[in-house]
């Protein structure tokens, strides 16, 4: 069974690929999440060395990585506010996947659990991105969980 920052891992390698051909070709990349043996030859490391994802745990990371991408728009708009001298565009892709799969979790997911979702992508920069990404990420994603908790209390007061 895969864990979920595996399945996040699978999910990340999607949404660099999504972001890379435009959200072209979805199906071949979905389809590329099935030979984890070449993803760890390629430097894709999981907890478990002899982990098997099941059909549903690829499903899962490539639908992670799917609405992630769907809703990038979205997440560019904040983390565009919030990065003052990054703009998204202007970001390493891998920084740029990370941080709106998270900044989508964190958003847009019913019962979200923002502090473990910005540690997770602090954990994927410091795995796959640049010796400075883990802070950068940090960084941004601080500023998001801060507006997320207080509309989450403003929300809870309302009701």
């Amino acid at each position: 069974m895969a864990s979920p920052r595996d399945i996040r891992k699978l999910a990340l390698l999607a949404l660099y690929q999504l972001d890379a051909r435009a959200g072209d070709d979805a199906e071949t990349i979905r389809e590329s999440l099935d030979d984890v043996l070449t993803l760890e030859e390629e430097g894709l490391s999981f907890s478990d060395i002899k982990l098997e994802f099941s059909e549903g745990e690829r499903d899962k990371a490539f639908a992670l990585a799917s609405r992630s991408y769907a809703h990038r728009e979205i997440a560019d708009v904040e983390l565009n506010e919030l990065s003052v001298d990054w703009m998204v565009s202007r970001m390493p892709v891998v920084d740029r996947s990370i941080l709106r799969m998270a900044h989508y979790e964190m958003t847009a997911i019913a019962d979200p659990k923002p502090k473990a979702t910005v540690n997770e992508a602090v954990e994927l920069a410091k795995a796959f991105s640049t010796k400075n990404s883990p802070g950068f990420v940090n960084g941004i994603l601080d500023k998001v969980l801060k507006r997320v908790l207080a509309q989450n209390t403003t929300n809870t007061a309302a009701e």
